[in-house]
């Protein structure tokens, strides 16, 4: 493996530094790696959500609240439990509309919590029965958003963890690495398989992965049935919470 160049990653443009990156070349190919970087500070979990609220639904970035407050943004596959994720994680069983018809979210949603930041609920991407036009229109509106939006701090990926790696995913994630954008994977829907099945799952992909990444970014584990995971991401959120925005 052969190392190409080194980068201060994601959020370069605002000058935060979270993770380290370098572009790699692994089998003729460029890949972008990161791995996190530890604070150096003693924080005490979990973060207790009080409020959260709906602000308002945007199809540009430039439309998005004018504030400087941390944004993190969770985005994924249609149907992949990203509503339900974020009725979970701020305890509000309405706060996102959850459907069983997949493609549901068109806009960039935006949710105060705690008066202090705001969860991002992006379109989900990949949605089949979408004309090619729409289709066209989701993927401006989220690369618009994710390449442009500096109060992002940290996009949240959802992986369904009961399938084995998509082909849509694994482009989406070599995108993100290549605009070094700051990410993290969040298994969903582990509920649905045996904790035995669902560590060889969410360990298999993870290791399908590193055949291309040299690290992987920070990797959650959840569910909205059984809440799983919900302390791991809020604790993570909450350190992000600490470094300054632009």
């Amino acid at each position: 493996m052969v190392n190409i160049a080194y980068f201060r990653s994601a959020c370069w443009r605002n000058h935060r530094i979270r993770f380290r990156g370098k572009l790699v070349k692994k089998g003729g190919n460029l890949f972008f790696t990161m791995s996190f970087v530890n604070f150096g500070k003693k924080y005490t979990p979990i973060m207790i959500v009080n409020t959260a609220r709906f602000v308002i639904s945007n199809s540009t970035a430039k439309s998005c609240p004018d504030e400087v407050r941390h944004e993190f943004a969770f985005i994924g596959r249609s149907n992949v439990g990203k509503s339900s994720l974020i009725n979970m994680l701020t305890n509000h069983k309405g706060l996102a509309m959850t459907s069983s018809t997949p493609g549901k979210t068109l806009l960039i949603n935006h949710f105060l919590v705690n008066d202090e930041w705001y969860l991002v609920d992006l379109p989900g991407y990949g949605f089949a029965r979408r004309s090619k036009e729409g289709r066209a229109e989701i993927a401006r509106i989220i690369k618009e958003y994710i390449l442009t939006r500096r109060q992002m701090t940290c996009l949240f990926l959802l992986i369904d963890g009961r399938h084995a790696p998509q082909k849509i995913d694994m482009e989406f994630m070599r995108w993100l690495g290549e605009n070094g954008v700051p990410f993290c994977i969040v298994f969903t829907k582990l509920d649905k398989m045996s904790s035995s099945a669902a560590k060889k799952a969410t360990g298999d992909y993870c290791a399908q992965l590193l055949e291309e990444w040299e690290e992987l970014p920070p990797v959650f584990k959840s569910s909205s049935v059984d809440k799983r995971g919900r302390s791991e991401i809020l604790d993570y959120i909450d350190q992000l919470l600490r470094l300054p925005v632009e």
